[in-house]
């Protein structure tokens, strides 16, 4: 069996707005990057030719298209460069740019040889089979990783906390998610979901700033001049070939700062009337303009909680029919908790636990810990628990992957390349069950 203690484990979480990944151990990730590539497609160039030769269709899709991946690539405009999630509704639907992603985090981040190095992935709860068989293919085949661990996302997060039992709600970027854990263990049939998540929110701030007139530049269309010491003026600059999907994602970069330093959960659901004189707060663009947030501050985060508010944001009219399904954070976690047994509702009303980027978002802990307090039986004693270190609830995924991946007693729970070439790739769901 694998004895991983000369070499230390890599600890990888793709989640579906950022990737993660370093050294087991340690105590936060040392990549950290979109997990978006942009791409460029090829047809047009030589390479034709080539594909004509290899009659291998993967060899022609590749021919198609060149990948750019990790923030610097993104952050660089190119003509006709689209920008693509190999996720759809929260499970990989594009293996190519999953492979450029960890190709670029073993090899230009870390700057490891995977061959030597034993990988812990993070998966999410509702990842089907073919998915963790197709995982541990490209890992072994192409990868020669020495051995494989796929660890559920709500798992780990339990870790983190040193808990075993305990409920998270994990507020990523694509999707929010409500996963009871019990003895290590996700209770599948008691997830709860819903797409509202750290994305949903940042596209209903920019819809609700462009109904108010503020239209968000992105960084590359626009060069700042120095007039006079102190003084700069904008020149905006024509890219004709840009792509909408790169114009929407520098967007969201600039959204998504705006979101993260100046919304913050209010204390009771979202009443229009009763924030229409609330003081402002400014914020400077990157094109040097400042501009005032007044309610939006409170309405967009208040989503979460009353997904019916979509409906007031203008341009955030295709989500209205999804609305009457989705239902509310708090509404969610009750729902979870009552699916499960009577005899661990107690415990898992004790320990919920915020996780993901979005829980970084202010007095989000306290409003959902006060709705839930409201809404749940009398006899159940309700604690959200989340830590204190935003970098933490960020990251509780990769830590909780990266504490156990280091512990003695997980080594004999590798899945070794041995028996992957011995048994094949279903033999994962016996060993990473």
């Amino acid at each position: 069996m694998y004895g991983g203690d000369e070499v230390s484990a890599i600890v990888v979480d793709l989640g579906s707005h950022t990737c993660k990944a370093g050294y087991a151990g340690e105590d936060a990730p040392k990549a950290i990057f979109p997990s978006v590539a942009g791409a460029i497609d090829q047809m047009d160039i030589d390479e034709s030719d080539n594909a004509e030769k290899n009659s291998v269709s993967a060899d022609k899709a590749k021919g198609k298209r060149k990948l750019y991946v990790g923030s610097q690539s993104l952050g660089y405009r190119r003509d006709h460069m689209e920008v693509l999630s190999p996720f759809k509704d929260g499970i990989v639907a594009d293996w190519d740019i999953v492979d450029s992603i960890w190709d670029h985090a073993f090899r230009e981040c870390l700057s490891i040889d995977p061959k030597e190095h034993p990988m812990l992935l993070a998966e999410p709860s509702s990842n089907t089979q073919q998915q963790r068989e197709r995982a541990a293919e490209l890992m072994f085949e192409k990868y020669k990783a020495p051995a494989l661990f796929l660890a559920k996302n709500a798992v780990l997060t339990s870790f983190a906390s040193g808990r075993a039992t305990s409920l998270v709600v994990d507020c990523g970027g694509g999707s929010t998610t409500v996963v009871p854990v019990h003895d290590g263990y996700v209770l599948q049939k008691d997830v709860a979901t819903t797409p509202i998540g750290g994305e949903f929110l940042t596209d209903c701030l920019m819809k609700s700033l462009e109904s108010k007139g503020i239209m968000i530049k992105p960084r590359y269309s626009f060069r700042r001049k120095e007039i006079r010491p102190g003084e700069f003026q904008t020149v905006d600059l024509d890219f004709q070939n840009t792509t909408e999907s790169y114009k929407l994602y520098s967007q969201r970069l600039i959204a998504s700062d705006i979101k993260e330093s100046v919304c913050l959960a209010p204390d009771t659901p979202f009443v229009e009337s009763a924030y229409s004189n609330i003081p402002t707060t400014p914020y400077e663009l990157p094109d040097g303009q400042t501009i005032e947030i007044g309610a939006d501050r409170f309405k967009i985060p208040d989503v979460l909680f009353n997904p019916s508010l979509v409906r007031t944001i203008p341009g955030m009219e295709s989500f209205a029919e999804i609305v009457p399904t989705v239902r509310g954070l708090p509404q969610m976690v009750i729902d979870s908790i009552n699916k499960c047994d009577v005899d661990i509702r107690r415990e898992l009303f004790s320990s919920i636990l915020l996780a993901g980027g979005t829980a970084s978002m202010h007095q989000l802990k306290e409003r959902l810990e006060k709705e839930l307090l409201e809404e749940s039986p009398h006899a159940a004693r309700v604690k959200v628990l989340a830590s204190g270190n935003a970098t933490e609830r960020r990251f509780s995924v990769w830590i909780g992957g990266s504490i156990l991946a280091s512990l003695g007693s997980f080594q004999q729970m590798w899945f070794s390349k041995t028996e992957y070439e011995e048994h094949g790739a279903s033999y994962i769901q016996r060993r990473c069950p």
